[in-house]
């Protein structure tokens, strides 16, 4: 298998789907909870498989770590699991694996909009890649991120141990192999690092 065409989303080609309001899209989540969703600039809606075991212990490793340096950090805003969902501004729904958003961002939104898949683009986000998802389709997701205003973004392919790391204002992306090695929060995440190694 060809790992930039590997497993892809489906997509739900319904006309109705592609015209389904914010306030039915979000309706229309919490009705299929069971599927993971989402909704691209084109306005089309995105269904992927539930994750195996491998890698919701690897989301669950992710989110301990940051965890963990957020409750060192509270103040300088909110962290996030897959289960959100974030309006970016060119329109599309993404969830990523794990996100933060700066406190100042966050604080700015209302109650309603912190219970809804709000208008907000994390400042960092990570993506967690099993062999069988599409490296091809990753990559355009992490190019979307920084397009929308995300500083810092990790993908992170766990089966053959190679990090992507996009940056703000920086063409292209950073390659690195192998997970002896722990990931910077740079300037970003001031403080934090990812230890790889336990995310094999």
């Amino acid at each position: 298998m060809n790992p930039l065409f590997a497993d892809e989303p489906l997509v739900l080609d319904d006309p109705y789907m592609s015209r389904m309001s914010e306030a039915e899209f979000f309706d229309f989540c919490q009705q299929h909870r069971k599927w993971r969703i989402e909704r691209n600039a084109q306005q089309e809606i995105l269904v992927a498989a539930s994750v195996g075991l491998l890698r919701s212990r690897r989301g669950a490793h992710l989110i301990g770590q940051l965890g963990m340096w957020w409750n060192q950090h509270p103040e300088t805003g909110e962290i996030f699991d897959s289960n959100a969902g974030f309006t970016l501004p060119n329109g599309a729904v993404r969830s990523p694996d794990a996100s933060w958003v700066p406190a100042a961002q966050w604080n700015a939104l209302s109650l309603e909009q912190q219970e809804k898949f709000a208008h907000v683009c994390p400042a960092f986000v990570v993506e967690l890649r099993s062999k069988t998802d599409s490296l091809r389709v990753l990559l355009a997701k992490m190019e979307e991120y920084r397009e929308n205003g995300t500083a810092l973004s990790w993908l992170l392919s766990c089966d053959d141990e190679t990090a992507y790391i996009f940056r703000a204002e920086e063409p292209g992306y950073e390659t690195l192999e192998g997970f002896e090695r722990e990931l910077s929060g740079e300037d970003v995440l001031v403080g934090f690092g990812l230890d790889l190694r336990k995310l094999r």
